[in-house]
């Protein structure tokens, strides 16, 4: 194969500030560019998107690309529904073939597809918030835990666990928001909250796991509607947190490098 053909397939264009780019080339189909990573997202919720939330475009400070999923409703996902595999997988092609560098989701139930898609598109995909665990883990002391407030945490399952790449779970603790009365809007789409009340419900939480738990070291926010409240978490209980914009941050630097300028 030719080198510079196969290069040319790869979604890495860049203007230098110089301007002196002559060969810009653009797959064909493709008319939208300018952004790295694309987010797949449920069909029918209905709740406050804050900032901060994975679907809020004003969270980022780069473009994003959000791609709906049919049929993929807030039961199927944390349920960990397979008849959606063939959805999730199409909108993750659809995204490869707009342009996307990466995939990521609005929701780290979409965890239990992360292997299957990650095989059937041919860029990176980290699908859930959960894939940072193995990162986190090797960052502390053996016998330290890390510490994660979820959604729903009957669909924890080890199916979702190993899809992410985490075949040690022993020193993750899991704390449930289900069954708090706020949080439950979201999972019961009831379009309103009131999000003082729902930022004390988490931060209540994170504090009561911690407290329970004082051989945490480190919050995982498993759920995409979670990181409003991160920097809240983080005060109270005075521990690197995690969640999924650490994630999509990461992600999108890996993917749009630039060149740097300054003194030497």
């Amino acid at each position: 194969m030719n080198h510079s053909s196969f290069y040319k397939e790869r979604e890495y264009g860049y203007i230098s500030r110089e301007g002196k780019t002559t060969d810009v080339t653009q797959k064909r189909g493709q008319y939208i560019s300018g952004y790295s990573v694309g987010i797949l997202y449920l069909d029918g919720c209905w709740y406050p998107v804050l900032p901060g939330n994975v679907a809020n475009l004003s969270t980022y400070q780069f473009p994003v690309r959000l791609k709906k999923v049919p049929n993929c409703t807030t039961s199927r996902l944390l349920n960990g529904d397979a008849d959606l595999l063939e959805s999730v997988i199409q909108a993750a092609k659809e995204l490869e073939a707009e342009g996307a560098r990466a995939i990521s989701a609005a929701c780290g139930f979409f965890g239990n597809f992360q292997e299957k898609v990650a095989n059937a598109v041919d860029i990176p995909v980290y699908l859930s918030s959960v894939v940072q665990i193995p990162w986190i883990q090797v960052g502390l002391k053996s016998n330290q835990k890390v510490g994660m407030l979820t959604a729903y945490a009957d669909g924890m399952s080890e199916n979702l666990f190993k899809s992410c790449g985490v075949y040690n779970t022993n020193n993750v603790v899991i704390q449930d928001l289900s069954k708090c009365t706020e949080f439950s809007c979201i999972l019961e789409d009831r379009g309103t909250f009131d999000n003082e009340k729902l930022r004390e419900e988490v931060v209540m939480a994170a504090d009561q796991l911690v407290k329970n738990n004082p051989d945490i070291a480190a919050i995982l926010l498993e759920c995409s509607d979670l990181p409003p409240y991160a920097s809240d978490i983080q005060r109270q209980v005075k521990l690197p947190t995690y969640d999924f914009i650490t994630l999509i941050n990461w992600v999108h630097h890996a993917t749009s490098q630039r060149p740097y300028y300054g003194f030497v």
